[in-house]
């Protein structure tokens, strides 16, 4: 069936039964770090700026999604979204929407101790922040940065500004971090913070992804369990990413004891081994007014030609519409034939 014999109706659907609920939108594509499964340490070639979506064509686009095609979750991400200077402009303007939407960030944390009150303040809810060691050598040699201690401030910045519950960002590389699982657990159990571990993903923009050396979601359960005890989780996951566990820090074996005295939860984003295609709820926004239907597409479609050439929200919602009826029943990655995005991660947003 072609994406052109979508069936009338208001929300994003799919041809398998999905909607699509949660938007994420890229607002840049730059980053203030260098991260290896991400991009090279040299950078990567910017988009140019007249390609990037104003504040207002970001904050019309979104609102088009939310009181038209029924998005309930919005997440800002980049490259680095604290880097856009109208941030806050479009945090607030989605707050303003009504329904309002769920309005979270994905970030890398620096610079987030000196923006989070304004953010909160602006309507935000919550942050999802990378921190892929507790070691600075390490960060180092991941992110070809020394900012640990930005990274750390921001995290703490998070919470004392109330974006809670602030989550953590994990991945881990063979051969640098691979060990680190125990040890981010109990960091993240001290601090109050909720810890997801992700599978590194052929998102690189090297193309250099080797799947025999990612370090899976079963290896990662097992380096916990052999130090905490997990539990499983009685919430229902939705279309949640992350498989989630109940864990009690008293059982830990240095003593570590979770922020509250009580339970809390860690998750596994299990993309490649333990996909979760089926009960996918996400719809993309790039930095450039591109739609994606999934992370892993290779075809875009264009919304910033439709909007600076004048056409009405009613006809941007139905090219939104027809671009997430076309969306593949899952990523292929166990596909022979499967092809890495044309874009890296930082273009696309998470």
């Amino acid at each position: 069936m072609e994406p052109s014999a979508r069936p009338d109706g208001d929300g994003l659907a799919d041809r398998y039964g999905r909607v699509a609920t949660d938007l994420r939108v890229s607002l840049t594509d730059r980053c203030n770090l260098r991260c290896s499964y991400c991009m090279p340490p040299e950078g990567l070639p910017w988009l140019p700026s007249p390609d990037i979506l104003t504040d207002e064509e970001v904050s019309r686009l979104i609102g088009v999604a939310v009181r038209m095609l029924g998005v309930t979750e919005v997440r800002f991400t980049g490259g680095e979204p604290l880097l856009r200077p109208g941030l806050t402009r479009i945090v607030a303007a989605a707050a303003a929407l009504r329904p309002r939407p769920v309005l979270s960030l994905t970030t890398n944390g620096i610079g987030l101790d000196r923006l989070a009150p304004g953010l909160r303040a602006a309507g935000l809810d919550r942050v999802n922040v990378s921190l892929d060691t507790l070691d600075p050598e390490r960060f180092a040699r991941l992110a070809h940065r020394r900012r640990l201690p930005d990274v750390l401030a921001g995290l703490a910045g998070a919470a004392s500004a109330g974006l809670t519950p602030v989550k953590l960002n994990s991945v881990l590389l063979r051969g640098i971090n691979d060990d680190e699982a125990p040890a981010l657990l109990r960091f993240a159990l001290d601090h109050g913070y909720e810890l997801r571990f992700i599978e590194q993903m052929p998102l690189d923009a090297q193309q250099a992804w080797d799947r025999t050396e990612m370090v899976t979601a079963a290896e990662i359960l097992a380096a916990l369990r052999a130090e905490f005890t997990l539990l499983p989780d009685p919430a229902e996951r939705g279309g949640a990413p992350a498989e989630t566990w109940l864990v009690d820090g008293s059982t830990a074996h240095d003593g570590s004891t979770a922020h509250d005295g009580g339970m809390a939860r860690v998750g596994v984003i299990g993309t490649v081994t333990r996909p979760f295609c089926g009960d996918c709820d996400r719809t993309r926004l790039t930095a450039d007014g591109q739609v994606r239907d999934c992370l892993f597409a290779r075809h875009e479609s264009d919304l910033r030609t439709a909007v600076r050439s004048g056409a009405d929200d009613e006809e941007l919602a139905r090219l939104w519409r027809v671009a997430m009826w076309g969306k593949r029943a899952g990523h292929g990655i166990d596909d022979p034939t499967f092809l890495q995005p044309t874009r890296p991660m930082s273009a696309i947003g998470g």
